[in-house]
């Protein structure tokens, strides 16, 4: 029952054999839901990882977080409302000795859905859903359509996993976090430190075309605020309207990736060649932005961009069409040494000393407000978004969100998430078009307005295909749908609102871009909005209605 705690001691006869039933798993998810408090969560999840066998470790950490791969894995699950729906609408398939669900069972078998592809392929999909929702008892159905879904919602997220981790493996959870920055792989991770301990753990490092996580860099007030933050003294770089990727070489082998740890070099083979022939280095990893260039030089539209990325038939093409600059700003490993651990002014050295100084961000290295406000207005005169402000000692915390590194934009915006959508009318009939937009609280999404603007018509054609794909549920108005698609949205003004669980609703919101390149888990919190809502009010009284 839901707030119950089922009692997770009890085993029963065969205790090996019941450690290795998905029910156990569907118990124990059950109690991590009815659980508010981390501490008591990450409790249960140490206990429930210490009693696995190696093979079940990285199949039930990856399921606990509502995951059947690695971040960097570009399969997906591509199961539906529509299809589960289906699959629940069949009939029960029973065998003559209906063994019960194990986890590896339940792994394999979504492993295998999700490479079903091909003319027919709905159709086994549904089929093999099917027969795995005929082998589960209610408990068990209940989360398995969850993880198909993408909803799995029970307050534990990866940060949570790496703490209970570290407890069931008596380990400091930052050598958890460092092996996982590393290997973008929670599962291979949380085996390594339960089986391997911490000789095990520390040996985890980079690995050429295994992406690490990127370094994220935190909104900030003003310049004044960073160069007080990083000491009097700070470097600024432009920060461009582009996609940000990490580029691998290893001799003649080069291979790119998005911010999401997707490959994306078959789209990229004008930055490939670039590589080849104008980088010093013949074994390195790169981060840069690459930014679609139009006529006079100056910067198109980041939706633009997206068409380069998304690209996979008639690239020659493309490449004439949409030329892009690449700029670099940091290295992150080069000829067998790891860098993240040296200073951003040391890696800037190394970088300078292997890449052709114009395909170098811009940069400043000032203490200087109006210096830096100059280069800022120069930024933006050349059609960027403002300027990264990167502390000199910084290390590189690949995942990380902190003050080594701010973000400044002349106007705020949000990163926010599309969790359902309304039909259209008039014009937009046909369409989903009202998007209901959600900023992240914990383990959940919580709605703070909606919007209908900003989205050309052929945007608005394509996110109702793509709503359609990632949809959970549905009414006659109103189709809800996976958190999975970023937007980044302008707004007038942060408002208190009753009408929200949140407590907040965005005036006047409009999409700016659509965000392919991030990830939900990189979407605005609840805490931001209210952060910016308290800004509003630094030079406007409060009302107190």
């Amino acid at each position: 029952m839901r707030g119950q705690k089922p009692d997770l001691s009890e085993t029963g006869p065969g205790e090996d054999e019941w450690r290795t039933r998905f029910s156990r798993l569907a118990l124990l998810l059950r109690s991590l839901e009815a659980t508010g408090k981390r501490k008591e969560k990450v409790k249960i999840l140490a206990g429930y990882l210490k009693e696995l066998r190696p093979e079940e470790v990285a199949p039930s950490v990856l399921l606990i977080v509502g995951s059947i791969f690695p971040e960097f894995d570009p399969r997906t699950m591509n199961v539906g409302y529509a299809t589960v729906r289906r699959a629940l609408g069949g009939d029960r398939q029973a065998t003559l000795i209906e063994k019960p669900l194990t986890v590896l069972d339940v792994y394999k078998t979504l492993t295998e859905v999700a490479e079903v592809k091909g003319p027919g392929s709905r159709r086994v999909k549904t089929s093999m859903v099917r027969s795995l929702l005929s082998r589960a008892e209610p408990t068990e159905a209940e989360f398995l359509i969850r993880i198909l879904q993408g909803e799995m919602r029970i307050g534990v997220d990866e940060g949570m996993m790496i703490e209970g981790v570290a407890e069931a493996a008596g380990l400091e959870p930052e050598l958890i976090r460092r092996a996982l920055m590393m290997t973008g792989d929670l599962g291979k991770v949380a085996r390594i430190a339960l089986m391997e301990g911490e000789g095990g753990i520390r040996r985890v490092g980079v690995n050429l075309f295994t992406p690490l996580k990127p370094m994220l860099a935190t909104p900030s007030y003003d310049i004044k605020e960073a160069l007080m933050e990083h000491g009097g003294v700070t470097a600024f770089e432009y920060k461009f309207d582009g996609a940000r990727i990490q580029i691998h070489r290893l001799g003649e082998e080069v291979r790119i990736y998005s911010r999401r740890l997707m490959e994306v070099t078959p789209s990229l083979p004008d930055i490939v060649e670039l590589v080849k022939n104008r980088i010093g280095s013949r074994e390195l990893i790169l981060e840069g932005e690459a930014v679609a260039m139009g006529s006079g030089g100056r910067p198109l539209p980041f939706q633009t961009l997206m068409r380069r990325f998304t690209r996979i038939h008639d690239v020659e093409d493309m490449v004439k069409r949409i030329p892009l600059r690449l700029h670099l700003f940091d290295i992150l490993y080069i000829e067998g040494r790891l860098l993240i651990d040296e200073p951003y002014s040391e890696r800037w050295r190394i970088l300078e000393e292997v890449c052709p100084r114009e395909l170098l961000a811009e940069r400043l290295v000032t203490g200087d407000p109006r210096e830096a406000e100059a280069f800022l207005r120069r930024a933006l005169e050349m059609g960027h978004e403002g300027l990264m402000a990167k502390r000199l000692d910084s290390t590189y915390t690949p995942g990380v969100r902190g003050k080594g590194w701010f973000k400044i934009k002349p106007a705020e915006t949000l990163d926010l998430v599309i969790a359902a959508a309304d039909w259209g009318y008039g014009r937009r009939t046909g369409w989903l078009s009202n998007y209901h937009l959600a900023a992240r609280s914990g383990g959940e999404w919580l709605i703070v307005g909606k919007t209908f603007k900003g989205l050309t018509d052929e945007e608005f054609k394509w996110m109702t295909r793509r709503l359609q794909e990632i949809k959970i549920g549905e009414t006659p108005h109103t189709v809800y749908v996976r958190p999975e698609i970023v937007v980044e949205v302008d707004y007038n003004e942060i408002q208190r609102s009753p009408h929200y669980r949140s407590g907040f609703a965005l005036r006047f919101a409009r999409i700016r871009r659509i965000r392919d390149d991030k990830p939900p888990e990189e979407a605005d919190t609840i805490e931001r909005v209210k952060e910016l809502y308290e800004r509003q009010f630094e030079y406007k009284a409060k009302s107190e209605f």
